[in-house]
């Protein structure tokens, strides 16, 4: 499907319509990838996050970029790893689903996600990309007005797993 793409850069930089935080439940910054956005947007973001009262797991919320490139922020929680035997997977497709419905709501038509759950929280790697991929897969045939979907991978591991299952 050519409206999935993926690039191991900064997802920071990107010039889009939204990018994907994988925040933790207080909205409030962290490491990896929740604390390099909040970095980049500057104070605007935390002030607006600090209204949302926090994020449950597998649910989203969305915030302007401040001073990112892309126009929005959409922050979602994923699981931390625990085994498998406590609804990590279903609650990782829900971040996804829940992030892609709220694409659309704010009429957002590029996106991107970075690896959610695969840092600090464990999550195994191909597992997470399996459940990614079917979700943004099973989404973008349902919605044509979503035009782009990218995966944003930091590392080299990441990025041979999407590669080998994107085809």
């Amino acid at each position: 499907m050519d409206r999935i793409k993926i690039e191991q850069t900064d997802i920071t930089r990107l010039k889009l319509d939204g990018i994907v935080n994988a925040a933790n439940n207080s909205l409030l910054g962290g490491g990896g990838v929740d604390g390099a956005i909040h970095r980049a947007a500057g104070p605007g973001l935390l002030e607006e996050c600090r209204a949302l009262n926090g994020c449950n797991t597998g649910e989203a919320k969305i915030t302007g970029a401040y001073g990112l490139p892309s126009r929005k922020v959409i922050h979602t929680v994923g699981p931390v790893w625990n085994g498998g035997n406590n609804k990590e997977e279903e609650l990782l497709a829900d971040a996804y689903k829940n992030s892609l419905h709220l694409a659309l709501e704010e009429n957002l038509e590029t996106i991107a996600f970075p690896n959610i759950s695969t840092g600090v929280y464990r999550f195994p790697k191909e597992k997470a990309a399996r459940i990614a991929i079917s979700e943004v897969r099973s989404f973008l045939e349902k919605h044509p007005e979503l035009k782009s979907v990218t995966f944003v991978v930091f590392d080299e591991e990441n990025l041979k797993i999407y590669k080998e299952m994107l085809g």
